[in-house]
This record gives C-alpha cells, sequence and structure tokens, in this order.
C-alpha cells in the first residue's frame, strides 16, 4: 500500500471537513455520479463503506460510475490481464448494491476500466474479458494520458509517456473500442487537449468522455498563470466541443493541481466558494457543449481533500441554479445514463 507521503493527493481529514455542515440545496434533484474510484491501495482506503457513508449525505443519488484507478489488480497471472481483476471487484460492489441491503442506490452501475491499448490488436482479449468480468456493468477503458515536463504537475501514482495518444500501437488498441461498444475516458491536462482533439477526429464514431473539465493546471511553471491558461484551455474546449463524439465531466477542480487552495484554510470551503472558484470552468464547457453533453462528477475521494461530497454537489446545484428543468436533468443525471447505458431512470 502507498504511504500518504507517496500519494499526489491531497490527504482526507474528516476532522476538519466537519467543520463546515451544509444541507443539501435541493435534495430531491436526481443524480447520477459519473466518476468516482474505490481503493486500498493509497492512504486512506475508500472502499464501500466510505462511499456509502459520502452517498448518504442527503442527496438524491440514483447511481454512480467507478472508474479505473489501478486498485486491486490481480497479482498473477499474465500482465494484460491483470487490470481484469479491478473490474472483477467493482462488480463484486455493484453485486452487493443490487442487494438493496445498503439502499436503493445504484453504486457502480457502471465500469470503466483499464487496459493497456499500446497492445495494439492484442488488446481485444483484455476487453473481452473485461465485459465478462463486469457481469453486464462494463462500459469503457480509461488509459490515463496526463503529462507535463514539470514534476509538480504529478496527479497519479505514475506517469504515463509523452504523446500517448498519438502512439500508432495506442491507437490500433483504442480501434478496438467502438466495435464492442466501448467508450473512451480521457484524463490529459489542458496542454494536450489538441492531441485529443486529433483522436476524436480519427475515431469519430468511438464515444469520448474527457474527464475533469479537460485538465487546467495551476500548479508549478502554471502557478499564478491563470488568465493565460484558460484562454489556452477555453479556446481548444470550443475546438474539441465541435466533435459530437466528445462529452466532458464538469468536475476534478478539487485536485492539489488546480492550484486552489482551500485546503490550506481553517475552514473547508462552503459551496458558495467553490462555486464562485468553479464558475468560469463549468460555464465555459456547458456552452461549448450544451448540457446534454456535459455531466457533473464527483472524482471522488481524490477531491475530498478539498471539500465534502454534500457540499460538493451543493456548488455543483448553485452553478445550475439558472438553468431550465431539461438542462439540470440532464447535467446531474441525464447524460451520465446515456452516456454509460446505466439501467436506472433518472426521471424528466
Amino acid at each position: 500500500m502507498a504511504s500518504l507521503s507517496d500519494s499526489p493527493f491531497l490527504p482526507v481529514r474528516p476532522d476538519w471537513l466537519a467543520l463546515r455542515q451544509e444541507a443539501p440545496l435541493d435534495p430531491a434533484q436526481p443524480i447520477i455520479d459519473p466518476h468516482h474510484h474505490l481503493w486500498d491501495v493509497v492512504h486512506p482506503r475508500y472502499l464501500l463503506d466510505e462511499l456509502l457513508a459520502d452517498l448518504r449525505g442527503g442527496h438524491n443519488i440514483l447511481a454512480t460510475v467507478f472508474v479505473e484507478c489501478r486498485s486491486m489488480h490481480r497479482a498473477e497471472g499474465a500482465e494484460a490481464l491483470r487490470p481484469v481483476g479491478e473490474t472483477a471487484f467493482v462488480a463484486g460492489v455493484a453485486a452487493m448494491m443490487e442487494s438493496g441491503l445498503y439502499g436503493s442506490c445504484r453504486a457502480c452501475a457502471g465500469i470503466v476500466g483499464h487496459a493497456d491499448l499500446r497492445l495494439g490488436a492484442a488488446v481485444q482479449p483484455v476487453l473481452e474479458a473485461h465485459l465478462a468480468a463486469g457481469g453486464g456493468r462494463f462500459r469503457g477503458i480509461r488509459h490515463i494520458s496526463v503529462w507535463d515536463a514539470s514534476p509538480a504537475t504529478r496527479s497519479g501514482t505514475f506517469m504515463p509517456p509523452r504523446g500517448l495518444l498519438g502512439d500508432a500501437a495506442f491507437r490500433e488498441g483504442f480501434a478496438r473500442l467502438g466495435p464492442l461498444g466501448l467508450s473512451f475516458d480521457a484524463w490529459l491536462y489542458h496542454t494536450q487537449l489538441g492531441e485529443l482533439l486529433d483522436l476524436a477526429r480519427a475515431f469519430p464514431d468511438t464515444v469520448i468522455v474527457l474527464d475533469h473539465v479537460g485538465g487546467p493546471l495551476g500548479v508549478g511553471p502554471y502557478a499564478g498563470q491563470r488568465e493565460a491558461v484558460f484562454a489556452a484551455w477555453r479556446r481548444d474546449i470550443q475546438e474539441l466541443a465541435k466533435l459530437p463524439n466528445l462529452h466532458v465531466k464538469l468536475g476534478g477542480m478539487a485536485m492539489r493541481i488546480s492550484g486552489l487552495t482551500f485546503h490550506e484554510q481553517p475552514l473547508p470551503p462552503s459551496s458558495e466558494q467553490l462555486a464562485a472558484a468553479w464558475k468560469p470552468w463549468v460555464e465555459t464547457c456547458i456552452e461549448a457543449f450544451g448540457s446534454a453533453r456535459c455531466m457533473f462528477e464527483s472524482n471522488f475521494p481524490v477531491d475530498k481533500g478539498m471539500c465534502s461530497y454534500t457540499t460538493l454537489w451543493n456548488a455543483f446545484q448553485r452553478l445550475a441554479a439558472a438553468a431550465s428543468a431539461e438542462e439540470k436533468q440532464a447535467l446531474f443525471a441525464g447524460t451520465a445514463a446515456r452516456v454509460y447505458r446505466l439501467p436506472v431512470s433518472p426521471g424528466e
């Protein structure tokens, strides 16, 4: 297990989070959380008990989507197939939730796993193994491609090679996703959005979901460069939005790499403070992609280092306050249900 000092994530401090208590602003709003993790490889652990504690904060969470985090990979067997252990593990958690013993939420109703797409055509049996292990819940692949020259931008337990999305072997593996009905979650930094644009143009029939509003950086060489980062990011977001196979997750902005410093304050941020800090990024994405291709996400427990689950969803509700009922339905549940083909009805 990785130690806290080895982790690039902000530490989760329950006592500090407890200093800010908010009631849900709209507890009736149906919500599907399309991005969270489960792990026992990074401290502190975040497994079903911890997830349930957050889900029971008062918001109407209908279902969730688990996204790979290199958790519970098999210790033995062919290297390429070891990530299938994560899908089998999460499918077990989903089956527990389907029993009804833990409430009505369909947690992990969708699963996004990992496969090394650099295997090229040889990734086919890995994808098929994920589909079998998922028990009808497996929806797509995430092969993280974040890269920056500065070590200050580290946001995970490993750093992928530069230019991964343009690698010929990677694209040969990527080509296997669409025919199997699998989507691709893209996690990269704002400096790499042009690489994603090229990939999305090359595979117009494959559904791509851009994680964490496209990873705008605010640390290392990007600290104090908010206006320049925003301008470059916005230009690329507007280009990406022209491609109908692209969708975007609105969240992940409470990570350390954002440059926000709420975690350094005596009290956790309020939902008003979070909404104000996130507004430019969220509004730009919604204006470019439209609500039908945007979905709010928690990115928990990574973002839990800066805010609580209830406060986070309150911030999103504040950001969507002026939206129509139809737009809210899409942003909070409808887009996620459609993109990840979830067996839940988010309502109208």
